[in-house]
């Protein structure tokens, strides 16, 4: 491994494992009441729809044309539509908080709570496996930026690692409130970062003799069709119950400003020749 893979591997961890970061102020803090999860909840939302529509789809229909990014877009919300349907109800530990087992007293009430949790659990199980997608070609930008001089590898590293913190808000949030497990969320966040690495060390060994960039883009763009449907079909009607709809909403816009402000600093930090 040489000196120039070693700079772009330390880069990309640096900038993967920002994500971490998001996670601390998650389990860190204390328990959120559940109006403040469903305003939370509705923030992730926000996150993953500019991820979806404003980045993975986006950049599938420019790189590959817009029949071909369209069909590959849909093709990842009719696939996570049917598989919906046979994925098993979790597992979940019990719970330790005994405020929300009383506000749970009677039957119907534990099974829409368990509901709720499966819910949950389901939109953060889905959105590390998409952000885990969408880091990993920002691995590769890493690496190639890392490639034109340290200046330009160093700027990408530290746009990345402050545009990866709410994504890691993102994944912790719902796994912590789903299993209660305040490790389960740190590391699932944390393995979501980790495919920025992943990204440097295939694009110095394989890409692109193994994949074309026009299968590659077509799958990020299913992958955004994936997050589009389980942020609409999951995490939103989960923020309208617990926060009301007027500030779900709200929680909605203000994560989609955030996100696309950090696609946009983190596009500006690229140089001429590259993008996301």
């Amino acid at each position: 491994m040489d000196s120039q893979m070693l700079v772009a591997l330390g880069l990309s961890l640096v900038g993967g494992l920002s994500t971490s970061l998001g996670a601390l102020f998650v389990v860190l803090s204390d328990t959120p009441n559940m109006k403040m999860l469903g305003l939370l909840q509705g923030f992730a939302a926000g996150l993953m729809l500019s991820i979806s529509f404003l980045d993975l789809a986006h950049n599938a229909i420019n790189s590959i044309g817009f029949l071909k990014g369209n069909l590959w877009f849909f093709g990842g919300v009719i696939f996570f539509a049917c598989i919906a349907k046979f994925i098993p109800e979790p597992t979940l530990g019990p719970s330790t908080d005994v405020k929300r087992r009383k506000k749970n007293v009677d039957d119907g009430g534990k099974d829409m709570g368990k509901k709720h949790r499966r819910q949950v659990l389901y939109s953060g199980i889905v959105t590390a496996i998409g952000i885990s997608l969408h880091n990993f070609p920002e691995g590769m930008a890493v690496f190639l930026g890392s490639i034109k001089g340290m200046r330009v590898g160093v700027n990408l590293a530290l746009a990345i690692a402050l545009h990866n913190i709410p994504e890691g808000v993102a994944v912790a949030l719902p796994i912590y409130f789903a299993t209660e497990s305040k490790w389960q969320a740190f590391k699932l966040a944390t393995l979501s970062g980790l495919a920025e690495p992943l990204g440097v060390i295939i694009v110095a060994y394989l890409f692109p003799s193994s994949l074309s960039p026009e299968i590659l883009e077509g799958l990020l763009g299913a992958v955004g069709g994936i997050m589009a449907f389980l942020t609409l079909h999951e995490m939103l009607p989960l923020a309208f119950d617990y926060a009301g709809q007027k500030q779900a909403v709200k929680a909605v816009f203000v994560g989609m400003a955030c996100m696309s402000a950090s696609l946009y600093f983190l596009e500006l930090s690229l140089p001429e020749t590259m993008s996301l």
